[in-house]
């Protein structure tokens, strides 16, 4: 399994950040692992990075209920964004809601997947290894 260049976990609870950067690290599947709080600072962050260095993050974990910008908002404003390597990027939802029609919403966007928390190792593993 060859290495993604850079992982982009964008959720407000740091505690859940710190572990899922622990377990990503443990791994060892990631050059890079980078933090959100909230949906405007990955957007942010995903428009200077991209720009910078030409290079997105190849995987979003997305928490759907965050302050200021939550993972509905942030996977509109996405959608509208002009950047290159943009298909590259893969977003995955991680998050504890189990609202129907949050998963109903999910559908609207290009998400390649749903994943309950917590992240485990087994979950990161079936994500990276997932065709698409």
């Amino acid at each position: 399994m060859s290495k993604i260049n850079s992982i982009l976990l964008v959720d407000d609870d740091q505690i859940n950040n710190f572990i899922n950067r622990r377990i990503i690290k443990k791994l060892n599947i990631a050059e890079e692992v980078n933090v959100a709080l909230n949906g405007e600072e990955a957007l942010n962050y995903i428009q200077t990075f991209c720009d910078q260095t030409g290079h997105c993050p190849e995987l979003i974990l997305l928490d759907i209920n965050m302050p200021v910008m939550n993972g509905f908002e942030f996977l509109n404003e996405f959608s509208h964004l002009q950047m290159k390597n943009k298909s590259n990027v893969k977003i995955i939802v991680l998050t504890t809601s189990t609202n129907p029609s949050d998963l109903q919403k999910l559908k609207e966007f290009s998400v390649k997947g749903f994943v309950n928390k917590p992240l485990t190792e087994k979950k990161i593993l079936e994500l990276i290894n997932q065709e698409g």
